[in-house]
């Protein structure tokens, strides 16, 4: 798949601070297009809330941003549009009672409507073939083999396995071509195996020029890293860290994000739409 330059991503003394305290603060990050970045932190210690801050889909209250020259929060419209949330619980789902030949027909036709010219919607024939190319790139991309699951593309996706439903997430997201891709729990749930495979599968994403943002609860070798919950000093080889509030405080801002209706159902689609 031939994506799109990444964009890079900065922040300075980030932070975002709920009504029971910090969420997360004192992120500093500096990541170049096309860079694997690992924001790695406990469950509950504000990983999300800076997953959906970077990508503008937060409001943070503490210190800027930038996402390929885009200052956040003040541009963050500009910032949904060049970016794209894989799996997000409670934000960004997969439908569990939807086969996957359902979930792409959806996000292609989202796609034909909101990102097709006018001139367009009325060539149906060349809309449709621009829609199986775009899924098919993208399922190439994600490595989701249709053939190989249970009931091929008619098969639900409660009865994919943890990194085929995450392989589906993916090739959702990059339907829209994203500069800057956002996965949450990258490897939950996964076994060693399957953790190796996801890591790969995000590291070759960026290596094709899309840069990545992967919550994770431990960071592989290599990955810039941003450490949520953790107010020790920043190693030399790691991006940043983020000093986030208690384990309490922030599972209560990061299990209910305070997004908009409007931010919601842009991040639901995956288009980023302002």
């Amino acid at each position: 798949m031939e994506s799109p330059h990444g964009a890079a991503v900065g922040a300075e003394d980030f932070g975002l601070k709920g009504p029971r305290g910090w969420v997360f603060q004192g992120v500093d990050l500096k990541a170049p297009p096309g860079s694997l970045v690992a924001v790695e932190g406990p469950s509950g210690s504000g990983r999300t809330c800076l997953l959906l801050a970077l990508t503008g889909r937060m409001r943070p209250t503490r210190g800027h941003a930038e996402v390929d020259g885009l200052r956040l929060p003040g541009r963050a419209g500009a910032v949904r549009a060049i970016s794209a949330l894989g799996p997000v619980p409670g934000v960004n789902e997969l439908d569990p009672a939807l086969t996957v030949a359902e979930h792409l027909r959806e996000r292609a036709l989202l796609r034909r409507r909101f990102d097709g010219s006018l001139h367009a919607l009325f060539r149906p024939r060349a809309a449709r073939a621009a829609a199986r190319a775009a899924v098919d790139s993208a399922l190439d991309a994600a490595g989701l083999d249709l053939t190989a699951l249970p009931k091929a593309e008619r098969t639900s996706v409660r009865d994919l396995e943890r990194l085929e439903a995450l392989r589906l997430s993916l090739a959702l997201a990059l339907m829209g071509r994203p500069r800057l891709l956002a996965v949450d729990d990258a490897d939950l749930k996964l076994s060693d195996a399957g953790r190796a495979e996801a890591w790969k599968l995000l590291r070759s994403l960026a290596d094709d020029g899309t840069t990545v943002l992967a919550v994770c609860g431990e960071a592989p070798e290599g990955a810039l890293t941003v450490r949520t919950g953790d107010r020790r000093a920043t190693p030399a080889t790691t991006a940043g860290t983020a000093g986030g509030a208690d384990s309490t405080d922030a599972a209560d801002t990061t299990d209910a994000p305070t997004t908009t209706g409007k931010e919601a159902a842009d991040a639901s689609t995956g288009t980023g739409r302002a």
